[in-house]
């Protein structure tokens, strides 16, 4: 007798340095590749895992949902613990539940939380430095603020992504952006219901571009308004982006639904 598949989500976090990103390769340590290992090691099955987002090369997470499914008997709340112990050290499962049979982590997902923290200074980090990308040369983070504005609402997104993408759509909306600072770090948080390939680093660069005075408010807007990419600005490093939230309607994941990092 053929046991019914259980569809169970996994809430991880990982740290992105060692990482060629989520998604799997045939050459390159990938996230997806180890996860799809460990459940092979604990369940003796051979599955494709479904995850939230595509995080590219060097980029962290401290929420990042997924789902598989499985017939093992594993209880669904304790298969994160046989996981981990499989898992290597830069990945950890925080919490593991059943799901409805037709949940999808990437496609159910309605917003998503991305925090990009940098500093702003000639010296760079020593600790946390895999964290928290540096930012040379000095910023005019009152221009920057006037431009942040401009990113909020529904856009055509199309400069602000890298060539790789194959998505029809490029219009996204951003819910929410700001620039906190504590002590050191700046950080800026952008929540919306989905980003483009390198959008949200690209809206740091661009930031930065604005700062140092080599982009104009002006040009940001046409850049939203025509789509074009050179009145953006380049790509942040990876190493200062990082996954932070998750969120999902309940009836779709049958329990409460917003994620965040711890």
């Amino acid at each position: 007798m053929t046991r019914d598949l259980i569809n169970i989500a996994l809430v991880l976090e990982f740290e992105g340095t060692g990482f060629n990103g989520w998604q799997a390769q045939d050459f390159g340590r990938t996230v997806q590749n180890e996860m799809e290992r460990a459940i092979l090691a604990v369940t003796g099955e051979t599955v494709r895992v479904t995850g939230c987002s595509r995080t590219d090369a060097g980029v962290h997470a401290s929420c990042y949902v997924m789902n598989f499914r499985t017939a093992s008997t594993i209880p669904p709340d304790r298969i994160k613990f046989p996981l981990n112990n499989v898992l290597p050290a830069d990945i950890r499962i925080r919490e593991s539940f059943a799901v409805p049979p037709e949940f999808h982590a990437r496609k159910h997902a309605r917003a998503k939380t991305y925090c990009y923290r940098f500093i702003n200074s000639d010296t760079d980090l020593a600790v946390g430095r895999q964290y928290v990308a540096q930012e040379k040369g000095e910023l005019d983070f009152a221009a920057i603020g006037e431009t942040l504005e401009l990113f909020r609402g529904t856009h055509d997104f199309r400069a602000f992504r890298s060539t790789g993408s194959s998505v029809q759509s490029t219009t996204r909306t951003i819910y929410d952006i700001r620039l906190d600072r504590q002590d050191r770090v700046f950080t800026l948080t952008v929540s919306g219901d989905g980003f483009l390939y390198n959008m949200v680093r690209i809206i740091a660069g661009t930031l930065f571009y604005v700062g140092h005075g080599t982009r104009t408010l002006e040009e940001v807007r046409e850049a939203l308004m025509h789509g074009d990419r050179l009145k953006a600005g380049r790509v942040a490093p990876a190493r200062g982006l990082m996954l932070e939230g998750v969120a999902y309607d309940p009836q779709d994941i049958g329990r409460d639904g917003n994620f965040h990092g711890s």
